[in-house]
């Protein structure tokens, strides 16, 4: 019998909690240095080997500055950065491995592993900048072979600062992550994954994600704090025949030059029970939530619920596709989205970061929020409950124009294959809420405002099959008797 999601949040936290240590070894009892220099790589690695030798324990790097390569974390040992700790990235790309069952670098490798964590005050910096940067000078060089597609290496190419595959029981808690040459830190077909009050800063080179949880299953993530140049709180699923299940968020703040909440992109295997609460986004490029189920996912039975979302481009955005299918059938459903308040900026929210997401292509006014299925894999049982979105309006058919006859609704491109965004149909019909090939949609308690007059209506539903409109209302100046939503091939449940 599957464990509720309260029984669940309380054995992961006693696991959280529990002392993962027999004894203490230092690193320094090694002969590493913390001077910031000297590189440490092989004493480190020798305190971890040994403290799994010894059953388990913590390996201790006490303040000082550790410069260090690739390290593996084994079954029993606890990494404990004390406060005023660094475990420092060595700037070389040679001194990281690229290990052959991820297929990545990383700074901190742990490979079918159990009981093991991260844990402490320190921080892990992985100087991410300069490391990405040695690397392209070594390919223009010849030294080493790589697409260099926009100007940047592959991201396996370049070292995560955590990468954990395939372990069990794995605590992380209370660190600080910075600055890796990739995505930040990847759990990635993990059990019973234990998340708690770590602050991230991610945004010193491209893809530099937040989080990535990838096929994982018994998840709690909780009082993070993280500023990322790419999503923050990312889920993914990589192989078909996994998932990402049995997820609480809760409590977390997130900054991004891409998206906030997003399942995928890879999205084959799929995401399920899922509830995440007390969840603040802002100055965010993309959407706060986005779902998407483009590869082949499931994705279902999921509860978000209280979100506030500030100066962000888009508040949600759930999509179904058929990117990377390979005849898989994706769905989407049973998802309840409750207590969000939303503000959209006029401008760039993101303007000023060190990476800032792309300039569209334009032109386009403000786009909606949106649920966007496709006619043979259509979105259902979604709810939305006690929302408000604050959009700027001022829509402009001068500039860019999207009508609500029906040859216009119908022209608006399916993009199946496309790689999922709130922005990719460019314009779209409505200032508030675009719904297209969805079945058994709730709005209760909806409320949307526009700062300033907009030409288009407040709703479009396209191909929506049962939707229903509780307590919703439209605040839009100059809009007098203007029709705010718009069924079409739609049908309403009173």
């Amino acid at each position: 019998m599957r464990l509720s999601f309260k029984t669940m949040l309380t054995a992961l936290m006693l696991i959280g909690n529990l002392s993962l240590h027999a004894e203490d070894y230092n690193i320094t009892d090694f002969g590493a240095v913390g001077d910031g220099v000297t590189l440490n790589t092989r004493a480190i690695q020798k305190a971890i080997d040994f403290t799994h030798s010894k059953g388990g324990g913590r390996v201790v790097l006490s303040p000082g500055k550790y410069l260090t390569g690739t390290l593996y974390l084994k079954s029993g040992v606890t990494l404990h950065l004390e406060a005023g700790a660094t475990l420092l990235g060595s700037t070389n790309p040679w001194d990281y491995d690229k290990n052959s069952i991820v297929n990545w670098m990383a700074m901190i490798f742990a490979i079918k592993q159990h009981h093991v964590g991260i844990t402490g005050e320190g921080t892990i910096d992985g100087q991410g900048f300069q490391t990405a940067n040695n690397m392209i000078s070594y390919i223009h060089r010849g030294l080493f072979e790589d697409p260099l597609k926009l100007g940047r290496p592959y991201e396996g190419n370049r070292p995560m600062n955590v990468y954990f595959r395939e372990c069990e029981h794995v605590v992380i808690k209370g660190i600080t992550l910075k600055d890796p040459a990739s995505w930040n830190q990847t759990y990635d077909q993990c059990k019973d994954l234990y998340v708690d009050g770590i602050t991230v800063d991610s945004k010193s080179y491209w893809n530099n994600d937040g989080i990535d949880i990838v096929d994982c299953d018994g998840v709690v993530l909780r009082n993070a704090n993280i500023d990322a140049a790419d999503d923050v709180f990312c889920f993914k699923s990589h192989s078909a025949n996994h998932m990402c299940q049995n997820v609480v968020v809760e409590n977390c703040v997130g900054r991004s030059s891409a998206n906030g909440l997003k399942f995928g992109t890879v999205s084959r295997g799929g995401f399920r029970n899922f509830k995440v609460k007390n969840l603040t986004i802002y100055d965010t490029y993309r959407s706060a939530i986005t779902f998407a189920a483009v590869d082949g996912a499931v994705v279902e039975n999921i509860e978000v619920d209280n979100v506030r979302s500030i100066n962000t481009g888009n508040v949600i955005f759930l999509r179904t596709g058929n990117r990377w299918s390979n005849g898989k059938q994706p769905a989407m459903r049973n998802i309840t989205i409750s207590n969000v308040y939303a503000e959209i900026p006029a401008s760039k929210p993101d303007a000023g970061y060190n990476y800032e997401g792309p300039i569209e292509d334009l032109p386009r006014n403000i786009s909606p929020a949106s649920i966007v299925g496709i006619p043979e894999c259509k979105i259902q049982d979604v709810t939305l409950r006690n929302i408000e979105i604050v959009t700027p309006g001022g829509g402009n058919p001068h500039y860019a124009y999207r009508g609500t006859t029906p040859s216009e609704l119908d022209s608006i491109p399916e993009m199946r294959q496309s790689y999922p965004e709130f922005s990719q149909f460019k314009e779209l019909p409505a200032w508030g809420f675009y719904l297209r090939h969805a079945e058994g949609i709730t709005f209760e308690n909806v409320k949307f405002s526009a700062q300033k007059a907009d030409y288009r209506p407040a709703l479009v539903a396209d191909d929506v099959k049962g939707i229903s409109l509780r307590n919703v209302t439209f605040s839009e100046p100059q809009a007098k008797e203007k029709k705010q939503v718009v069924l079409y091939h739609s049908t309403e449940k009173k």
